[in-house]
């Protein structure tokens, strides 16, 4: 019976799609901010209800980098869309449903913080999966 009724919460909000992939990408060493709706995190959110940590690294970015995308292929469903030398861009698949989430890390060398935004393109509520997947990403990367 709950997954009858998520399902419908999903289908419902699937029609209030997001402007997700127009805020892809870092300009100025900033993620996009989330927007207003509860389906988003951010280590770069001023906003407590979207705010998530960044990652921490030692060491030079590009190794950091390099090591984050063994990562994240190694997660089921996702794809490295773009990587740049501070940058990455990734999609996460959502199994039941088959959405797609886009997730953001930017890599500050000076203060050796990895910056992450999470965020779904479709729906109003994604009933806590990015920050989850947040959680999962830094549960791995201070594994390694």
């Amino acid at each position: 019976m709950r997954r009858i009724f998520i399902l419908i919460l999903l289908m419902t909000f699937n029609s209030c799609e997001s402007k997700t992939l127009d805020r892809i990408g870092a300009q100025n060493g900033k993620l996009a901010d989330c927007p207003d709706s509860p389906n988003c995190v951010s280590s770069q959110s001023a906003s407590e209800k979207h705010f998530v940590a960044p990652l921490l690294f030692s060491g030079a970015a590009d190794s950091a980098r390099r090591n984050l995308v063994s990562l994240i292929k190694k997660m089921p469903r996702t794809k490295v869309v773009a990587e740049t030398e501070f940058y990455i861009h990734a999609t996460f698949t959502i199994a039941v449903m088959g959405f797609v989430d886009d997730v953001e890390f930017y890599f500050d060398d000076t203060n050796k913080v990895i910056h992450v935004r999470s965020a779904s393109r479709v729906g109003y509520w994604d009933l806590g999966v990015n920050r989850r997947r947040v959680e999962k990403v830094r549960e791995l990367w201070e594994a390694h």
